[in-house]
């Protein structure tokens, strides 16, 4: 069963950036290549519930089809390593607003439906302070 393991959070201060690194493993000669997954990060707030996890941005095969949230839309960047089964989030002019739990997900899709997911990682909290 795949895995996925988020790394990177931490504490910054506003207008500084952060770099969010998920890594997939649990693979076997039967599953799925890494390649086959469409992968996407959302954020929640602490202490709301799961269901209120939101979209942050998505990228799809490739790594040509990719979609933001408009709240971070010009600021963060999804990309992917296919070679290290790794997919990443560069956060830039962090806000106050982007402090949350960030969960990485993974869906056996070419390109990413929202909705979808397939496998969780665990999340890294990330907190932003103004």
């Amino acid at each position: 069963q795949l895995q996925l393991v988020e790394s990177g959070g931490g504490l910054v201060q506003a207008g500084g950036s952060l770099r969010l690194s998920c890594a997939a493993s649990g693979f076997t000669s039967s599953d799925y290549a890494f390649e086959e997954y469409a992968m996407g990060w959302f954020r929640q707030t602490p202490g709301t519930p799961e269901k209120a996890r939101d979209f942050v941005a998505a990228i799809g095969w490739s790594g040509d089809a990719t979609f933001y949230a408009d709240s971070v839309k010009g600021r963060f960047t999804i990309s992917r390593d296919n070679a290290k089964n790794s997919v990443y989030l560069q956060m830039n002019t962090l806000k106050s607003e982007d402090t949350a739990v960030y969960y990485c997900a993974a869906q056996v899709r070419r390109t990413y439906k929202i909705g979808a997911e397939d496998y969780w990682g665990k999340g890294t909290r990330v907190t932003v302070s103004s």
